[in-house]
């Protein structure tokens, strides 16, 4: 607890030890008032104020104004127990409250405690301190075993295991030599690291990452925005209607029917009416739910841009991919060499060449393959033709590597392959030299993320890739992915989304998975863009919806999952709060509800919901 909860948890004590003393004295009239008023303010005299603040600034029509109205009322009629009463069941509600938002926030923060409080740098020979916002990019800073890594960059010395569970949501630590990339929020748990700073601290991974989840809770879903206008409309509603059920009855028993008006009568049905109508279960329920939703995703590695994200995400109906990095895991290498005129290292030593400026990860294979470092004196005039291949002059002579949409604009004649996998030409002075085969490894559980998606209701599985046809229907069949579509150019990608994003029902939600890297354009077409293995990039934490911080494809069912949880968790405490409030407003007007059945209607409501509410934030194991 913080000190304000404990403020008030040391005030409704107070209160509930005075109300039972006074309950036990025979106090009569103006003392026995006197005696309740005093429980009364200890508990309640906040409430007055900020009541009394809200009528100054003409924004009069809140639960504060609401419960202070009521108990007042309760109180001038002489019944001072159940005035007070009501007044500490309903701070004892918001305690409640209060410590369950703050229980959310906290397992955020927890989740999320990858913000490092410095950055070693060395000087003199001696390591010192700094913030890491004082730190320029290309320094040397030293990360030592149970430190935090304050800022992306390169390792220049040490080898260390890191754990990046607070970023992905997984325990395996990973691996870092000299020369790799370490991203800020990890945490290094064995050997000292060397880092090369390649970012401004508030332009690394770990300041974009909780700036994200900082700013998700302004992005509000139709829910919260509907609970909002509905809460503008109906507390004002509620407040004439209990005006009218304080005045109207009375007088028509009393000029109409010429029946005493019994004025004490309908005043405490009204006062009862105010106390049910208070609203409070919904405007503190349905903005919990969702920020504990997104606090449950984050604990898994999903980070979710904002509810109203998480309200697109549960409508997911169609799940189209991207293949390279999300469905396989970009790791190509090369699996053959046929139809070559030349012999295989040379084949090699040309395509290397060509490729040097590369970093496609079909460029990476060919440079693997190769083994040498490919001088590039030896090159020039290369051009790099999208969705084609590479034209370059090595030694003088042209050189064309790429697939066959570039031997077929060239007029080349090439070779078939029957093999299963991509195929990048080889051609020389425009003759056809042979063909490199290169094979791309699916994803270890990409299979069962299929079957996790259909499981959850997902009625169709697309995947878009550059590949070769025979490739990408092998990897469909293989993985049981509904349709596929092939040899695409970035732009045909986009194209297609559009065609199935007009092809689907509206109550059908299409999200695209994409890397985060090159799917950007389409990342931000479809209903709902997620970036897997998004871990460092820039590009998927700017144009994604959801951010998913691993390689792992199971995790976008999962994210489904979460969301669908979160809203169906929000219906019902809609529907509850809602339905409760009605039967007890009814029941209020017509003299059956007294102020108990008023206390259960608006706290007992509003903690039934907020429990409710806090079960969003756990995540049921796959």
């Amino acid at each position: 607890m913080n000190k304000k909860q404990k403020k008030m948890l040391f005030r409704i004590i107070i209160a509930i030890i005075l109300l039972a003393v006074i309950s036990f004295l025979p106090l009569e009239g103006y003392l026995r008032l006197a005696a309740y008023l005093v429980p009364y303010l200890v508990i309640g005299y906040d409430i007055l104020k900020r009541a009394g603040k809200g009528i100054i600034n003409r924004q009069v029509f809140d639960e504060n104004f609401l419960m202070a109205v009521a108990t007042v009322g309760a109180i001038l009629l002489g019944e001072y127990q159940e005035g007070t009463a009501v007044m500490l069941f309903y701070q004892i509600g918001e305690l409640f409250q209060s410590y369950a938002v703050g229980k959310s926030r906290r397992n955020i923060s927890e989740l999320m405690d990858i913000r490092p409080d410095y950055a070693n740098m060395e000087k003199d020979g001696k390591l010192e301190q700094v913030d890491p916002d004082e730190v320029a990019i290309g320094s040397i800073i030293v990360i030592q075993p149970g430190e935090k890594v304050p800022i992306d960059g390169v390792v220049v010395e040490g080898n260390a295991s890191l754990n990046t569970s607070a970023l992905t949501g997984e325990s395996a630590p990973r691996e870092v030599h000299a020369g790799e990339e370490v991203i800020s929020g990890c945490i290094n748990m064995t050997g000292v690291l060397k880092v090369k700073t390649t970012k401004e601290f508030g332009e690394s991974t770990v300041s974009k990452i909780l700036e994200l989840v900082e700013n998700s809770s302004s992005r509000k879903s139709k829910s919260e925005n509907f609970i909002s206008k509905f809460a503008r409309i109906y507390t004002p509603a509620v407040c004439y209607g209990a005006v009218a059920l304080a005045l109207l009855p009375p007088v028509v028993r009393m000029l109409a029917l010429g029946l005493n008006p019994e004025w004490g009568v309908w005043v405490y049905r009204a006062l009862t009416f105010l106390v049910i109508s208070c609203p409070c279960a919904l405007v503190i329920s349905i903005p919990l739910s969702f920020f504990a939703g997104i606090g449950g995703a984050s604990k898994e590695g999903i980070l979710v841009k904002g509810s109203n994200y998480l309200e697109t995400l549960s409508q997911t109906g169609i799940v189209v991919f991207d293949k390279t990095g999300t469905m396989t895991r970009g790791v190509f290498e090369v699996s053959g060499i046929h139809h070559n005129q030349l012999e295989e290292e040379r084949i090699l030593e040309y395509a290397a060449l060509a490729e040097r400026f590369s970093s496609h990860p079909i460029s990476k294979s060919i440079k693997r393959a190769y083994g040498k470092e490919p001088d590039q004196s030896r090159v020039s005039e290369v051009e790099e033709i999208g969705g084609h291949g590479i034209t370059a002059k090595i030694d003088g002579i042209p050189v064309a590597l790429g697939n066959a949409k570039l031997m077929n604009s060239l007029h080349i004649e090439y070779k078939e392959c029957h093999h299963v996998g991509t195929v990048v030409h080889l051609a020389i002075d425009g003759a056809y030299a042979g063909h490199i085969l290169i094979s791309d490894v699916i994803k270890p559980t990409a299979k069962a993320a299929i079957q996790a998606l259909k499981k959850a209701g997902v009625s169709k599985t697309v995947m878009l890739t550059g590949d070769a046809k025979s490739v990408a229907e092998q990897v469909a069949k293989e993985l049981d992915i509904s349709t596929v579509y092939s040899e695409l150019l970035p732009a045909d990608k986009v194209a297609k989304v559009e065609e199935l994003l007009e092809a689907k029902t509206p109550k059908k939600r299409l999200a695209f998975v994409g890397d985060g890297i090159n799917d950007a354009p389409v990342l931000s077409r479809a209903d709902i863009g997620i970036a897997m293995g998004a871990l460092g990039s820039d590009a998927a934490i700017e144009a994604a919806d959801v951010v998913l911080m691993d390689d792992d494809p199971l995790k976008i069912a999962k994210a489904i999952r979460i969301a669908r949880k979160c809203m169906r968790i929000v219906y019902e405490n809609i529907y509850f709060a809602i339905g409760v409030k009605l039967v007890c407003l009814l029941l209020g007007a017509l003299g059956i509800a007294n102020m108990w059945l008023a206390i259960f209607a608006d706290v007992g409501v509003m903690v039934l919901a907020v429990l409710n509410a806090i079960r969003a934030l756990f995540v049921r194991k796959l």
